[in-house]
Formats: structure tokens, C-alpha cells, sequence
């Protein structure tokens, strides 16, 4: 079963600390982490840092192996990475390029595996109508369910995904989570997500990872993690817990107040 472990991990651009001492415990096979925060805290950084795109200090195993030891291709083949936003400029028709994501990390598998594993996941995804559409006539939403799908078909042990819902519609953010659900309860992986839409990450994920003043705030169980404290530092607004008749938390925040010009201007 995969374990993955991060230990006291800094990231910084030149001259500028982003992130320090981040340190999780070891989690769980199968769990989906949410990954919050307010804007240029560096969620973004950090999932593309564990993915091999951007330099960090620190410590970060999957089952005990370095990340930041591991060959481009062993990488490629254990750690899946989604970006906030795929190439819009490619003319490649959406089963080309995961076809092409398959081929980069088992080009062992008979041609016949390979077109059915593609097959398989546009129909899990449920985007089997955009197999033959090209990228650069897409949506922003339909490009980010192709890149998920890109990821999905190489079966990663560790996903790394940044952002997966913020250009989909409510049908399709739910779909995308309850996907990522059943394939970490399938095949034991592990999810770190992104995600800005609090109540969705409390209600899909196994745990929480919130991030504000430069480190990590709060680590735990959407209960645990998410308090009207930890908003406060995170986020600088006043907000309260409560617990709907599911027995779930669910965040409900008090109205701020504008900031206006000064008057005459």
C-alpha cells in the first residue's frame, strides 16, 4: 500500500520564502487530501515541487523513496501531476494526448491494453463525446477533465492535482471528486487536491491541509482542521463551524465589509 510522507519542506522563489516547515504525517493509503489556503500562499508551489517541476528543501518519501531522488520516468510512473491550466495552443484531439500520457509511462503494454485503458477511463470520466474533439477547440473545463484523465490512466500511485474543479460546473466538480474517490478506494493511492471551495473540500476529503502565513496552519480530519480560528489566520475573516444532520461541518461565514475609495473619487 502506498505511504507518503512529508517532512519539514520549504519552498521559496529567489530571495522570497514561500512555504517552511511543512510537515505531514504520514497519510493514509486511499485518502484524499484538500489542500487549502488563500491565493499566492503556495499550494500551487508545493504541488509542483512534489511533482518534479520547481526545487525544495526538505524531506518528502513515497513508501521511502526520495521523490527528489526518483529517475524523470520512475517519477512519471509512481507521482500523477495536474496543473492548473493545460496547454491551450495544442491541436491534439483529446484521445491522442492520453493515449500519449499511457504510452509515456508503460510503453511495454500491447497496443490493444493501451487503447482500452484510454477507452475505459473517457467512460469512468463520462467525457467519452470529447475523445476526438482537438484541445484547442475546448473549454477551459473540458481541457481540465482531459488532463484529469491524462492522469487517471497511468494509475499513479500519488496524485497531485491543482485546482481540478475551478473551471467546472457543480455536475462535473462533484463527478471529478466522487472519480478520485472511488479510485483511491479501488486502488489505495493517495490525492493531494487543491481546492478554493471550502465546503466541497469538507465534504469530499478524508483530511484537510489548510495553509496561511507562509506554513501550514492546520493538519486533520475536516473537523479537526477546519475551525473559525484557523479561517481567521488563514483567511483574515470571521466565520463559525457548524454540523449539518449528516454530521458534517460546513463553514458559514460572516459579511465583510467592502473597502471604499475615499469620497470624491
Amino acid at each position: 500500500m502506498t505511504s507518503l510522507k512529508i517532512e519539514n519542506v520549504n519552498l521559496a522563489y529567489p530571495g522570497k520564502p514561500v512555504l517552511t516547515g511543512v510537515t505531514l504525517p504520514e497519510i493514509p493509503p486511499g485518502s484524499l487530501v484538500g489542500v487549502l489556503g488563500p491565493n499566492g500562499i503556495g499550494k500551487s508551489t508545493l504541488l509542483r515541487a512534489l511533482a518534479g517541476l520547481g526545487p525544495y528543501t526538505g524531506t518528502a518519501l513515497l513508501d521511502g523513496e526520495a521523490l527528489d531522488g526518483m529517475t524523470h520516468f520512475r517519477r512519471a510512473q509512481r507521482v500523477g501531476y495536474l496543473p492548473q491550466a493545460l496547454p491551450q495552443e495544442t491541436s491534439l484531439v483529446a484521445y491522442e494526448a492520453v493515449l500519449s500520457a499511457c504510452r509515456a509511462v508503460r510503453p511495454d503494454l500491447p497496443k490493444a491494453r493501451i487503447d482500452a485503458a484510454v477507452e475505459r477511463v473517457f467512460d469512468v470520466l463520462g467525457i467519452r463525446p470529447l475523445a476526438f474533439q482537438a484541445l484547442n477547440k475546448m473549454s477551459g473545463g473540458q481541457r481540465q477533465m482531459v488532463g484529469l484523465a491524462q492522469v487517471m490512466v497511468r494509475r499513479p500511485s500519488v496524485m497531485l492535482l491543482d485546482e481540478p474543479t475551478s473551471a467546472l460546473d457543480l455536475r462535473w466538480q462533484l463527478t471529478v471528486l466522487d472519480t478520485v474517490r472511488m479510485i483511491l478506494g479501488r486502488h489505495g493511492g493517495q490525492c493531494l487536491m487543491a481546492l478554493h471551495d471550502i465546503n466541497l473540500a469538507i465534504r469530499h476529503c478524508d483530511f484537510i491541509a489548510l495553509f496561511g502565513d507562509g506554513r501550514l496552519l492546520a493538519f486533520g480530519p475536516p473537523a479537526e482542521a477546519v475551525t473559525a480560528d484557523a479561517l481567521s489566520q488563514a483567511y483574515g475573516i470571521a466565520g463559525r463551524v457548524e454540523t449539518c444532520s449528516r454530521g458534517l461541518p460546513f463553514v458559514v461565514t460572516e459579511p465583510t465589509q467592502p473597502i471604499l475609495p475615499p469620497t470624491g473619487q
